[in-house]
């Protein structure tokens, strides 16, 4: 059966493929205000020290508190938006085998947006924490 869903159903975007797809990163939750990303690790996402690479942490974060601002509850107000500045801090590596990132819009208006979240692996270690700026935009036809 094809997917009727509409284009702009923030349960489809996230399921659109790309970038994301690629890394293998799953959305598990999507609600007012709220994003949360979950990471299955595997080698390709591991840097030479064998431990996973700083740009999946940011990576994950850029995806959770960006979409953390795109949709307020309403079916027909979905947003999408762009990063204006993440700014990440890298705090501990995983001792679990899968990552999970949550981000929280915090604040701003109608077309500006900022938020904030944090990845942990899931034994519950804090591995990165971030803020940043978000701009809604009207997608290209």
């Amino acid at each position: 059966m094809p997917d009727t869903t509409p284009a702009d159903d923030p349960k489809s975007f996230f399921a659109a493929g790309g970038f994301l797809q690629s890394l293998g990163l799953e959305r598990r939750a999507f609600a007012e205000g709220l994003a949360r990303f979950e990471l299955a690790l595997e080698s390709r996402h591991m840097n030479r020290l064998g431990i996973p690479h700083g740009g999946v942490y940011a990576t994950m974060l850029d995806s959770a508190l960006g979409a953390s601002g795109c949709w307020d509850g309403a079916p027909d107000r979905f947003r999408p938006s762009v990063t204006l500045n993440l700014n990440v801090s890298y705090l501990a590596q995983p001792k679990g085998a899968r990552l999970i990132a949550e981000g929280r819009r915090t604040g701003g208006g109608k077309s500006i947006y900022f938020a904030e979240g944090e990845v942990r692996d899931e034994t519950g270690i804090l591995v990165a924490t971030a803020t940043g700026t978000f701009k809604v935009v009207t997608p290209r036809s």
